[in-house]
């Protein structure tokens, strides 16, 4: 078996198990589990679970970019109706008549996109939401393996995986830098989308190169970036925290189970991590979309830029619930979106995997 020990200061490791994962007092987990298997049925099973667990991270890296790629366009695809109704409710607050705003009702707006713009206004800008999927989960999943290999390194932690903390505090370095890595390369595509998936009858932006255009033309190239530091403010936390609460669950149960989680198991454990890291970042993410909008369809900004000022307008306006408007569709989309993210990341790479072999 592809399970063999290296030395590293005395300790003894096994060459496959990722931090956090299989390691812990110098023994490796899965050989120690074969070992105490009391039966022939049992250690079989065991030994296909290492097989299974070996064979999967070890994929090239274009396969990994088109594993990440395939995984992001297929969950957004999959939630795009919960996320437009999410954009519009986060973007509902920018006005200025001082009107009273409406408790946010997903059934009813849903009827009201139905009525008003039609069933397939429900995808509504996830054209461009695939366009911008397909690089920035690519980069993410990548980067995020790339981070992590080098942060091992560097603190020389590759052994030493039985320090949960360091686990922990690993993941989510790599995944903040991950998330900024691939926020920062894609952003203009995700400033298309909001804007696009934000227009209800009108229609001032038509398409990814007209709004791309336009945009240039109405607020300079800058605008193509209007919101971007709110953006990688809140995208390092969201991605860090989703990769951090994934890979521990993930390790965990093959800790404890002597077996690699299924795409059932990955879809929960996404579904976790999704939740945790919306509910701690939501409100970076509606000041993103508010500072995205400014200037939108030719209109004047509402109020002034800057993320600081954007926030004590919507506290001033809209109270301590404003930064939540919108949470409800968005927990909704959420469980499944990263669910299936990370539930399509890992049937790819087995995909890619068998192929490959």
């Amino acid at each position: 078996m592809h399970t063999e020990a290296v030395q590293d200061g005395g300790l003894h490791a096994c060459s496959v198990c990722p931090v956090g994962g299989l390691f812990r007092n110098g023994v490796c987990q899965m050989n120690e589990a074969l070992s105490t298997s009391d039966s022939v049925g049992q250690k079989k099973s065991v030994e296909q679970g290492v097989r299974d667990f070996v064979q999967q991270p070890h994929i090239g890296n274009a396969s990994q970019l088109l594993a990440g790629g395939v995984a992001g366009a297929v969950s957004k695809t999959c939630t795009a109706p919960l996320a437009r109704l999410t954009i519009l409710f986060q973007v509902e607050g920018m006005q200025n008549n001082g009107a009273k705003l409406s408790r946010p009702s997903i059934m009813r707006e849903a009827y009201r996109i139905a009525v008003e713009e039609g069933f397939t206004a429900f995808w509504k800008g996830n054209g461009v939401t695939i366009v911008h999927r397909l690089p920035y989960s690519s980069i993410s999943f990548y980067a995020y393996e790339k981070y992590k290999k080098s942060l091992l390194h560097m603190y020389n932690m590759e052994n030493s995986s039985e320090n949960i903390v360091a686990g922990m505090g690993t993941r989510l370095l790599a995944g903040g830098a991950a998330g900024i890595t691939a926020a920062s390369l894609t952003y203009p595509l995700d400033l298309v989308r909001t804007r696009l998936a934000a227009q209800k009858n009108e229609k001032y932006y038509r398409g990814i190169l007209h709004t791309l255009r336009t945009i240039t033309r109405d607020e300079g190239a800058m605008g193509l970036y209007k919101g971007m530091g709110a953006t990688l403010l809140g995208v390092g936390p969201n991605i860090a925290i989703n990769f951090c609460v994934y890979e521990t669950l993930k390790s965990t149960w093959t800790e404890q189970r002597s077996e690699v989680p299924g795409v059932w198991s990955s879809l929960a454990f996404g579904s976790i991590a999704g939740i945790a890291s919306s509910t701690a970042t939501f409100p970076l993410d509606l000041v993103r979309r508010r500072i995205q909008m400014k200037g939108a369809g030719g209109r004047t900004s509402i109020y002034e830029m800057g993320i600081l000022r954007t926030f004590v307008h919507i506290w001033k306006a809209e109270g301590w619930r404003g930064f939540y408007r919108g949470i409800l569709p968005e927990y909704l989309k959420v469980v499944p979106s990263v669910g299936i993210v990370f539930m399509t990341y890992e049937f790819m790479k087995s995909r890619l995997t068998s192929h490959g072999s």
